[in-house]
């Protein structure tokens, strides 16, 4: 053979071989070769499973749609999850096994208890022992013991990532409780002092901004959901400028843009109007002539971003500052509250950004992840 029809030969061996690796190695990955690789695959399936129950906290309903899933990961016949007061949920046969002294001991001393036929690990949130995991078997080995409190550990871990959404939430509707707190009684007075004014004057606008006003604070008060869209709380804004535009006069001007897209936006509630009430409370209000509001939210790809600008009188940064990292109780907390708010929602990278100096006015950036995951809105 010479030496063209060799390099041709060996070139389609190793063409042949390369596909027969790479045919190989697909097959593998798509059949999760090795029992191994199976085993490893069907307890990570059975884990993510019982995750979302456990995710709730424990108690009756969320023990009972984990159960099953638990005793799959363990293998075993029966299998029980607990609080500090009894079972909460039984799978597979009762039998007939005094676990009680184990269940008492194993929550007294926060250790994986075992008996010839039962074992018992505690479930613990934060170093606080609050129920144990119950396995009954005809052999309680030291292998079923161990692989018992691992899934106790992995459970316990999943409930405190409950008990964190839990103190994530309060903290958010406690910060949300201060900020319908600070919603300014000077603003409520003026407002009801314009309505006045128009009584005898012009009784329909009068009754029209007493409307706007009902409308606006039953908005801001509302007892229940802590998330709102955008094209909700852009109304309420309306309904305020309304109220300070019939104050005003011509002094306020108002300028917005709106991308229709972002409307749907959800984002936490009265996180935008306070921004807005800052600007026309501590910007405007303080400068002599008119002064000009910019509300604009825009579309750029997965985020919202939302500006209120105003050309009032400014304040110093280190005032603003000061009162985002809660070392003040100046004019700007309500910045602060808000800012606090879309942090403890979206992380670090999502605080508001404020750009001021005095006797330039303010501007303040809020950017909204459009397709963050959180709780349906309430209304």
């Amino acid at each position: 053979m010479d030496n063209a029809s060799t390099a041709v030969a060996v070139a389609v061996v190793l063409v042949a071989t390369a596909a027969f690796v790479r045919w190989r190695l697909l097959t593998r990955r798509r059949t999760l070769g090795s029992p191994a690789d199976r085993a490893t695959y069907k307890t990570l399936h059975t884990a993510s499973l019982a995750a979302p129950s456990l995710r709730r906290g424990l108690d009756a309903e969320s023990a009972a749609q984990a159960i099953p899933h638990v005793r799959a990961l363990l293998g075993t016949s029966t299998v029980a999850i607990t609080d500090l007061d009894g079972p909460l949920a039984w799978d597979g046969a009762h039998a007939d096994v005094d676990v009680i002294p184990l269940m008492s001991d194993a929550l007294a001393r926060g250790t994986t208890q075992a008996s010839a036929r039962a074992i018992v690990a505690p479930l613990s949130v934060d170093g606080r022992v609050v129920g144990s995991i119950v396995v009954v078997s005809d052999e309680a080995s030291a292998g079923l013991a161990r692989a018992t409190t691992e899934v106790a550990r992995w459970m316990s871990s999943q409930l405190e990532l409950a008990e964190l959404s839990e103190s994530r939430s309060a903290l958010v509707e406690a910060e949300l409780r201060a900020l319908r707190a600070q919603i300014s009684p000077h603003f409520i007075y003026n407002s009801l002092g314009a309505i006045a004014s128009f009584v005898r004057t012009d009784p329909e606008r009068a009754r029209e901004l007493l409307l706007e006003f009902a409308d606006f604070t039953r908005y801001s008060f509302r007892e229940h959901g802590e998330f709102t869209t955008l094209a909700e709380e852009l109304r309420s804004i309306e309904r305020y400028l309304v109220l300070e535009k019939a104050r005003f006069g011509d002094r306020l001007r108002v300028v917005t843009r709106i991308a229709p897209e972002v409307l749907s936006v959800t984002l936490p509630f009265l996180s935008v109007q306070p921004i807005v009430e800052n600007a026309v409370r501590h910007g405007l209000e303080a400068k002599d002539g008119s002064g000009t509001l910019t509300v604009i939210a825009l579309d750029e790809g997965a985020e919202c971003v939302i500006t209120i600008e105003d050309d009032g009188v400014g304040v110093d940064p280190d005032t603003v500052r000061d009162a985002l990292v809660g070392r003040t109780t100046s004019s700007s907390v309500g910045l602060a509250n808000v800012d606090a708010r879309v942090r403890t929602v979206y992380g670090d990278a999502h605080g508001i950004v404020v750009e001021t100096a005095p006797g330039h006015g303010t501007k303040v950036t809020l950017r909204i992840p459009k397709f963050h995951p959180m709780p349906p809105t309430a209304g």
